[in-house]
């Protein structure tokens, strides 16, 4: 027969056990993907090569430039930022593997301005199910503004309405009784052209309408159809080389409209770049839209400027190059606002916060209810060669255009966010 002091240490013994059996079977928290003590590594997907690459291209690089600059001023809370950039030739076949690797072999804590309708639409329902931060979308489909579909993911560039509606709008109030028509994309994109001009300018009234695809090798028929129709302004959603060979086309058939572009195919030296010696002539009078800081002596492309040529082998500086830097920097304001130890889910209450400003002509505007990037464009004329705002600022709010001032967010700690 045991002893009581023995019957006491032998329960004693086992009440140890029990306990320390308890805390061995809790798991460990698992740590947060991508997130280091001194690193936070994103990525995204990019046409690097391809029928997008010219201009385009230009972007992850100012990105990365960018972060550069973060990460050699001290980084982000402490971290520095990677970013990995994969390249998919605007092919949503090859951006499918690209993501699928960032997520699953990178282990990414975020996809970061993933590039192009057609390919991002291929990966945002694989992106979501994976519980990933989905941010700063470049493309202005309406598709990534479903917080209760895509509870991740959020937009960056204007929406294609939007520009649609502002071009078509300035069309119209400057010369009301021109003749309109329209050359898109076959997809969201071009979509989102047509149905932002059709709030200004009913369907019926719209003289031509034309599409073209990504993999077309001219744009002949398209070309001849709108010359065919007489159209006298010509709103055009189509990426820089489409841009560019629309404006060549008509050219080679002796006939010069007026040229109206959404900001994803007015990059005015890239489309010199496509254009040679006949591209000043040609771009002279181009409307565009824009809603980052665009003119030249903007603090923020001091800024950039002085990043490109130190951390960017001086690469040429486009509006591209702004708008990398641009992702980059509300990222960073992003992260600064994510925490001391940022995850999946404080990125996204940051975002969510309504406190991020990004960089632009006019404040961001997220929110639990908003994940849509930015919704007031200006007016970008190329006159004497610079293409620069010339003063007018339209928000589109459903289906009403309504004309603005803009409120540019000025640069502060130079330009690199605080947490």
């Amino acid at each position: 027969m045991r002893s009581p002091a023995t019957t006491s240490a032998l329960a004693a013994l086992a009440a140890t056990a029990s306990i320390a059996l308890v805390a061995c079977s809790e798991p460990e928290e698992a740590p947060t993907p991508g997130v280091t003590e001194t690193t936070v590594t994103i990525g995204t997907h990019q046409p690097l090569t391809g029928p997008a690459a010219a201009g385009y291209a230009a972007v992850s690089a100012a990105t990365l430039a960018y972060f550069e600059y973060v990460n050699a001023n001290g980084g982000i809370n402490g971290r520095s930022i990677e970013y990995l950039v994969k390249d998919d030739a605007y092919d949503p076949v090859a951006t499918q593997t690209a993501v699928t690797e960032l997520v699953e072999q990178d282990d990414v804590l975020a996809i970061v301005n993933g590039l192009g309708t057609p390919t991002h639409s291929s990966v945002l329902d694989y992106v979501d199910d994976e519980g990933v931060p989905d941010l700063f979308i470049s493309s202005g489909s309406r598709v990534w503004n479903q917080p209760d579909i895509y509870p991740n993911t959020f937009g960056f560039n204007a929406e294609y309405v939007t520009e649609g509606a502002a071009l078509a709008q300035y069309a119209v109030d400057r010369e009301p009784d021109a003749t309109v028509c329209v050359l898109g994309q076959d997809d969201d994109y071009g979509e989102g052209i047509l149905e932002g001009v059709e709030i200004i300018v009913e369907s019926n009234e719209i003289t031509e309408v034309q599409t073209y695809a990504s993999s077309d090798e001219d744009l002949n028929s398209q070309i001849g159809a709108l010359m065919a129709a007489g159209c006298e302004v010509n709103i055009l959603g189509t990426i820089n080389g489409f841009t560019a060979m629309a404006m060549a086309t008509a050219a080679q058939a002796d006939w010069f409209p007026q040229w109206y572009v959404s900001s994803s195919g007015a990059d005015y030296p890239t489309l010199l770049e496509y254009l040679g010696e006949a591209g000043p002539a040609l771009l002279e009078g181009m409307v565009s839209v824009n809603y980052l800081p665009f003119n030249a002596d903007s603090e923020w492309n001091v800024l950039f400027r002085e990043i490109n040529d130190e951390y960017n082998d001086g690469a040429p500086f486009t509006a591209n190059t702004v708008f990398g830097m641009s992702v980059g920097y509300l990222f960073a304001e992003a992260l600064a606002a994510a925490g001391d130890e940022p995850t999946r889910e404080s990125l996204i209450a940051a975002v969510e916060s309504g406190e991020l400003q990004g960089n632009g002509i006019v404040p961001l505007g997220y929110s639990d209810s908003n994940h849509a990037g930015y919704q007031t464009v200006g007016i970008a004329t190329i006159s004497d060669g610079v293409q620069s705002y010339e003063g007018t600022t339209y928000r589109v709010d459903v289906a009403e255009v309504v004309e603005v001032d803009a409120a540019p967010v000025p640069l502060e700690h130079l330009g690199i966010p605080q947490g």
